[in-house]
């Protein structure tokens, strides 16, 4: 019998994660059955999703029970194949989440070519954070020439594709992002118009400077403070892709002071705006096909790059998690599970 090491679910947190809430144990992988392999991890995706499923809280997608292994995509590698579509040495995208080894389903894999690009780039700007970036932005966004679109946590892999592509279709990108290194790769390494700083006091004001002419699009990641400076500058007609709301993701509760939500109510009206949350998955029939095609291209020919903040070793994925949630990383947040 092979075994897995895997980090679990050890209690559902209250606030920010801590290392209290994961623990490492081992366990025997069952014997293969026709129609599956075995996998060898290489990569595990880390992804601000996952908080959400640490809660119990209802939400698009079940939690993760206390005691199961924690969610996530994963690179790797097929030691033993009962499936003729796979061989032992292929190497394909998997949903085997935060552990070393795995069975699945040769059903759920995609096989991946490593003499193309990196492998690890299918966890990132070629998989569900490129994807995510491109059916929101494409689909919601649909930005035009001209227009200029705005993108919080803007260095991430969601963020970063986001701006780029908006650059492609003609739009002017404006990123926000925290701390100077952060705003420099912006400017530097994917190619946006304007660089902001959000930890800057006077942010609000450096944001009204940069969109003289308003804000057509506004890819939301964060909310929180850097919304209430967005949401003003709004358009009329402006598109709001709503990805996700990083800066609520670890409150312990409602937030306390007035009730913002009639004068929420009141500019969606007089703007006539569109709002829409989105989830990736709700695309992947329609447009993950032009999504592939494009993004490797995109990519080959250098009009959208990426950055990956590689973390070695499974045992350290619970803290580059952390971090990830508190702005840490620099780029598309991957361990490194095995060569």
């Amino acid at each position: 019998m092979v075994e897995t090491t895997r980090i679990v679910l050890a209690a559902r947190p209250e606030g920010a994660p801590t290392a209290a809430n994961f623990r490492t144990e081992t366990a025997e992988l069952p014997p293969l059955e026709e129609g599956q392999v075995q996998l060898r991890t290489l990569y595990l995706s880390l992804d601000p999703y996952m908080r959400g499923r640490m809660s119990a809280a209802k939400s698009y997608a079940k939690p993760v029970e206390v005691g199961a292994v924690m969610v996530g995509a994963t690179v790797a590698e097929v030691v033993e194949s009962r499936d003729s579509g796979f061989a032992k040495g292929d190497v394909v995208l998997a949903h085997s989440g935060w552990q070393s080894h795995d069975v699945a389903s040769a059903s759920s894999l995609r096989k991946l070519d490593p003499e193309k690009v990196p492998v690890s780039t299918a966890l990132g700007v070629l998989g569900m954070p490129g994807f995510t970036a491109y059916s929101g932005l494409l689909k919601i966004g649909q930005p035009k020439a001209g227009e200029t679109v705005v993108v919080a946590a803007a260095t991430g892999p969601v963020g970063s594709a986001v701006g780029q592509i908006a650059k492609i279709k003609g739009a002017r990108a404006v990123g926000i992002a925290g701390g100077p290194k952060k705003c420099a790769a912006l400017l530097d390494e994917f190619g946006f118009d304007v660089a902001l700083d959000h930890r800057a006091p006077d942010f609000a004001e450096q944001l009204k400077a940069a969109v003289p002419d308003g804000i057509d699009v506004y890819f939301e990641n964060v909310a929180g403070a850097v919304a209430d400076a967005v949401y003003p500058l709004l358009n009329t007609y402006a598109r709001v892709p709503v990805c996700g709301l990083i800066a609520n993701y670890n409150a312990a509760g409602s937030s306390e002071g007035p009730d913002r939500l009639p004068s929420f109510y009141g500019r969606i009206l007089i703007k006539s705006l569109t709002i829409r949350g989105f989830i990736q998955s709700e695309f992947v029939e329609e447009l993950f096909p032009d999504f592939l095609r494009d993004m490797s291209d995109w990519v080959a020919d250098g009009r959208v790059h990426y950055l990956e903040d590689i973390t070695e070793g499974l045992d350290n994925a619970p803290e580059a998690f952390i971090g990830l949630l508190e702005g840490r990383n620099f780029g598309k947040a991957v361990v490194k599970v095995a060569d």
